[in-house]
């Protein structure tokens, strides 16, 4: 399995391409908040098949380059079911206050906890993890979490948006993420990655 970060859009919010490194090379995108022509450039670089574009959860940042990625990729969008919501009001998804302006779709697919989406030969597991949002997920590939907004490097999710809960996301994260191994990689929604591991040790949150 391989992993590409792009920091995408004006609030580089972290869009992932995860693939096989089998012989067609199936994969996803995560997030695709902005800079498509980045984005198209590295899937078109790498000779990928992207099977599915898989939102952490429905804020504008992370958002913000689907609808002209699935001009290039058209495949199915899938969101955790809480959120569906977002996707479809700008005002929601705060998109119609953002650089970008507003951006509504519909999803493809619901997403549930402990459900799972397999490309190639990799399996990715969906584990619901509210706090920055009612339906944001994590998504568990191997020894890799895709944290979204819920955990960051050193930080956690903003919880003063509507519908988010500070007492939902130090639960998501403590019952739901740092149950992994400490070698487990964490790839969250913006800046570094970082480790279970290293977040139990120096992130100020979860002293």
């Amino acid at each position: 399995m391989k992993v590409v970060r792009i920091p995408a859009g004006i609030y580089a919010a972290n869009c992932y391409l995860v693939y096989s490194e089998n012989d067609n090379k199936e994969g996803i995108v995560i997030d695709p908040g902005g800079d498509v022509d980045d984005i198209t450039a590295q899937i078109e670089n790498l000779g990928l098949s992207i099977k599915y574009i898989i939102l952490t959860h429905g804020h504008g940042d992370h958002i913000a380059g689907i609808n002209e990625l699935k001009k290039y990729v058209d495949v199915p969008v899938a969101i955790h079911k809480d959120d569906e919501y977002l996707l479809k009001n700008g005002d929601e998804n705060l998109s119609s206050m953002m650089p970008m302006g507003t951006v509504e779709l519909s999803a493809d697919i619901l997403l549930d906890d402990g459900d799972e989406i397999a490309f190639g030969d990799i399996t990715a597991k969906i584990i619901h993890t509210p706090g920055h949002t009612p339906g944001g997920i994590s998504i568990k590939i191997g020894n890799n979490l895709f944290t979204g907004d819920t955990l960051f490097a050193g930080s956690i999710g903003r919880t003063d948006f509507p519908g988010s809960s500070f007492e939902k996301i130090m639960s998501s994260i403590k019952d739901k993420l740092l149950i992994y191994p400490d070698d487990t990689i964490v790839y969250p929604g913006h800046g570094p990655s970082s480790t279970i591991k290293r977040e139990k040790a120096s992130n100020p949150f979860l002293k």
